[in-house]
């Protein structure tokens, strides 16, 4: 897997992958347990994942939709 997307804000990775799975592209969103037990006050980011075959296309469909991938 590699990461797509690195960000503090749930709704950008809501969109994202509401984004993808329209795409049929599978991802996978990391550290949401981490983030909860900080105390959700947005200190530590959440990833959001591709498979490596899905990273380039990924790639395209958000940034078609502006959305910063901070590569």
């Amino acid at each position: 897997m590699k990461e797509l997307l690195r960000t503090n804000d749930p709704t950008l990775i809501a969109f994202a992958q509401a984004l993808l799975g329209g795409e049929d592209i599978d991802c996978f969103e990391f550290d949401v347990h981490t983030s909860v037990l900080e105390g959700s006050i947005g200190i530590l980011p959440r990833r959001l994942m591709v498979r490596t075959k899905d990273h380039f296309r990924a790639s395209a469909v958000l940034r078609d939709n502006e959305i910063p991938l901070g590569e």
